[in-house]
């Protein structure tokens, strides 16, 4: 491709709204053009790329078993009300009536569609296992699309589904799928780290996120160098301290005036935040057995100085969604906002919930339901009980791992993909079901694996770039070389000797991007580097006059001088070691399900 003829234009600056470098890149290099928040048209360069990312999906979904099928993107609403998900999801979903008034949804995803196939045509415990994938768009009405195409509205996804006999097969699938996913982001030229994750509105018994490891990332990761431990936040666990061996003391109410933080508390009665109860307030929305969704005060108490892991709650009590409840809402159960307790609390309005090292911990100071008095000596079991006492709060910086008990550390981190073990949530919905050897009928097991290729693409972008531009991978580059040419009215030589190495180069299948513009040499020489093509060839006279073509690498910006004579042979031998330096990091990856 001439230059001269690219549909692009590059800029010397992004818009003020472009508030990451991946965003800010491809909008100065002209890979993407907006037109509404979260939706983006992608242009000549970017869709090679994309291309060149969907292409190693195919080839790792097919080289673990894979069949390639595209499903519609518009679905009729009754699929996803036999999941329920029709009514569990928001605004999210993107809902609309066709012209005959039939509730119809864009798909944000496809299980739903998946396991309806699998009903139609898999009806023996022969065609099992399977796995069927696609590359398809998405729609997802997020409510604050940002960062370019980290968090859109309109997204291409390879998900892929696998059906399986029953929990064992699955478990034995899912490693390959794990496996895959490393091959997929180091072959584009990434490296990520598997964290354990919550299973979301997916559902299912478990999950991966592949996580690329940057600080603009949104989620927080906790990890483990020593031994390896990986979790998001939301999951994350931690090896608690062992509580003081120490004797119940008797319960004391002390007065503090305008203390109603946890900090000014420890402060006030000179002790650490750890020998402190906190009491965190919200409400829930809980599904009841007749489809009604009621609203529940929910009372939790942790350690003063841990946090109420949020994800954890919403599990361990199946709510729907939560929110902190108000202060007349607080009052109306009979607990003081900033001296809140479990003690005195009209217990039939609250569903109470303990944290497990709160439980095991004696003597602590916790509200006394009376503004301006906290209560000293509170002892779970003898002052309050709980409905539950399950692990409650969040891991952090210089917790005990839960496998090896080394300090852990958290992460921000960008999630560039997903697997999940989804068991039989949807299949029994959608009455997906088999004949085993006795030809007793069973329901199918199913998984689901997601990849964003735009999400990607600017993953990669964010990863590898520097003040100058994109630094592609060659594996997932638009053009694996970029072609300069330094020709002026005075050197006809230097335009001849360009056009004959695009030829030939062209020939000697290299993919080649040719700068044939009536530019300055430092005008084509920007734009090299903010397109961050792998290669650049730069012809001149000077060099010309030498017998050589001058190479440049852009990942680490060496230098080399090609003999003319040789030129092809040497990039075609270069092309193909970068492509081998990279491919070669895909291995193996233990799995261990932790």
């Amino acid at each position: 491709m001439r230059v001269s003829k690219l549909f692009f234009q590059t800029f010397r600056e992004a818009p003020a709204d472009a508030d990451i470098v991946s965003h800010q890149l491809m909008l100065r290099a002209g890979l993407i053009h907006q037109i509404a928040a979260g939706i983006f048209d992608f242009l000549p360069m970017a869709l090679r790329t994309k291309h060149k990312i969907e292409d190693i999906f195919r080839e790792e979904m097919d080289a673990i078993g894979g069949q390639e099928v595209t499903l519609p993107v518009v679905h009729p609403a009754e699929l996803w009300q036999k999941t329920g998900r029709w009514y569990q999801i928001g605004s999210d979903m993107a809902r609309f009536k066709d012209r005959n008034d039939r509730d119809m949804v864009l798909a944000m995803t496809h299980e739903e569609i998946m396991a309806d196939l699998a009903k139609k045509y898999i009806k023996s415990y022969r065609q099992l296992p399977t796995m069927l994938y696609q590359i398809q768009t998405k729609f997802r009405d997020e409510p604050r699309p940002r960062a370019g195409l980290l968090r859109v509205r309109e997204f291409t996804m390879k998900d892929a589904y696998t059906f399986d006999r029953d929990e064992a097969g699955i478990d034995a699938y899912y490693p390959h799928f794990y496996q895959a996913y490393f091959n997929i982001f180091r072959r584009s030229g990434i490296d990520v780290v598997a964290v354990k994750s919550d299973t979301g509105m997916m559902g299912g018994r478990m999950a991966h996120e592949f996580m690329a490891l940057t600080d603009i990332g949104e989620d927080t990761l906790v990890l483990c160098d020593a031994c390896g431990y990986s979790a998001n936040r939301q999951v994350a666990t931690f090896r608690k301290p062992a509580p003081p061996a120490t004797a119940p003391a008797p319960l004391e109410e002390v007065a503090t005036p305008n203390v109603t933080t946890i900090e000014a508390l420890a402060s006030f009665l000179n002790i650490a935040e750890s020998e402190t109860a906190k009491a965190v307030f919200m409400v829930a929305d809980i599904d009841q057995p007749d489809g009604a969704v009621k609203e529940q005060f929910v009372f939790c108490v942790v350690r003063g100085d841990m946090e109420l892991n949020e994800t954890k709650l919403t599990n361990v009590i199946k709510a729907r969604r939560l929110r902190p409840a108000t202060t007349p809402e607080i009052q109306a159960v009979g607990a003081e906002p900033g001296y809140g307790s479990p003690i005195g609390i009209r217990r039939e309005q609250v569903l109470l919930l303990v944290d497990d090292l709160v439980a095991r911990t004696p003597n602590l100071v916790a509200g006394a339901n009376r503004a301006g008095y906290h209560a000293r000596n509170t002892n779970y079991g003898r002052d309050y009980t709980a409905d539950l006492v399950v692990d409650l709060v969040a891991a952090s910086d210089g917790h005990a791992c839960p496998q090896c008990g080394e300090a852990l550390y958290n992460a921000r981190g960008v999630e560039v993909g997903n697997i999940f073990k989804l068991g039989t949530k949807y299949s029994k919905a959608m009455g997906a079901t088999y004949l085993d050897e006795k030809g007793d009928e069973k329901p199918i097991v199913m998984g689901s694996y997601g990849i964003g290729s735009g999400r990607l693409m600017a993953v990669i972008i964010e990863m590898l770039h520097d003040d100058a531009g994109i630094k592609w991978p060659i594996t997932v580059a638009p053009y694996q070389v970029l072609l300069v040419s330094l020709a002026t009215e005075k050197t006809p030589e230097v335009t001849a000797a360009a056009e004959q190495l695009y030829a030939t180069l062209l020939k000697a299948g290299v993919e080649v991007l040719y700068d044939d513009r009536e530019e300055r040499a430092g005008v084509k020489f920007n734009d090299a580097d903010l397109l961050g093509i792998p290669i650049r060839l730069t012809v001149g006279a000077k060099g010309l006059k030498n017998g050589i073509v001058e190479g440049k690498l852009r990942r680490n910006g060496e230098m080399f001088e090609f003999a003319v004579d040789a030129v092809v042979e040497d990039v075609c031998a270069l092309v193909a070691a970068e492509i081998e330096r990279i491919n070669a990091t895909a291995a193996p990856v233990p799995f261990e399900d932790k």
